[in-house]
């Protein structure tokens, strides 16, 4: 496959995930987006559509990072890349728990995650973790204006993150945010990885 292909697939990742969550949310009965994670909307009947969301993002992603390993300026952060797409995936092939009241009717955090449940938290952090340490990566080029970017974007797809996790377990201070506090961090990092993939394809 030519290496512009597979930095364009890192280009589609981004808007395709966005979308697509936007849309599954917005119909989803007892979903309330600034409260409820992502993740959430692989739970339910339709929730084959998040995880459809998921592997196939998850697996451009992949193929973004092979692009960036052949001619990308970091073979490190190509690598990162590509941990954080097996994030994705993993995201993916194991369901999340219910948490903040949904779906409607289950607690707002179970007492004891299931198997499932603790590798979806287990490859998210991983996938979270490897795209904040490939924006300070990224950072070391020869453009100052990029550098100054990617390290703003690390720290705030961090911070924002770290807040909705608190949100997510149950911090009083941000339980009613946490979607919306997911869904900025998420923004952030996707635009970096679109901007990255547009970068590379064009220099």
């Amino acid at each position: 496959m030519g290496n512009q292909v597979l930095l364009v697939c890192g280009m589609a990742a981004g808007p395709l995930f966005t979308v697509a969550h936007l849309w599954e949310g917005a119909g989803r009965v007892g979903y309330r987006p600034f409260r409820h994670p992502v993740s959430s909307l692989a739970l339910g009947r339709a929730g084959w559509a998040q995880i459809a969301n998921f592997l196939v993002t998850g697996l451009l992603s992949l193929m973004f990072a092979a692009g960036l390993w052949r001619v990308g300026p970091s073979r490190w952060g190509a690598v990162l890349i590509g941990v954080w797409a097996v994030g994705l995936l993993g995201a993916g092939a194991f369901r999340t728990d219910p948490v903040s009241g949904y779906p409607p009717g289950t607690p707002d955090q179970l007492r004891r995650p299931t198997r499932a449940g603790a590798m979806h938290d287990l490859f998210s952090l991983i996938g979270f973790l490897s795209l904040a340490a490939a924006c300070f990566v990224f950072a070391l080029s020869n453009s100052p204006g990029w550098a100054a970017y990617s390290i703003a974007s690390g720290a705030l797809f961090a911070t924002t993150m770290a807040l909705a996790s608190a949100a997510f377990d149950q911090h009083q201070r941000w339980v009613h945010l946490g979607g919306l506090l997911q869904r900025i961090s998420l923004t952030i990092g996707w635009t970096w990885q679109t901007l990255l993939a547009v970068r590379v394809l064009h220099t």
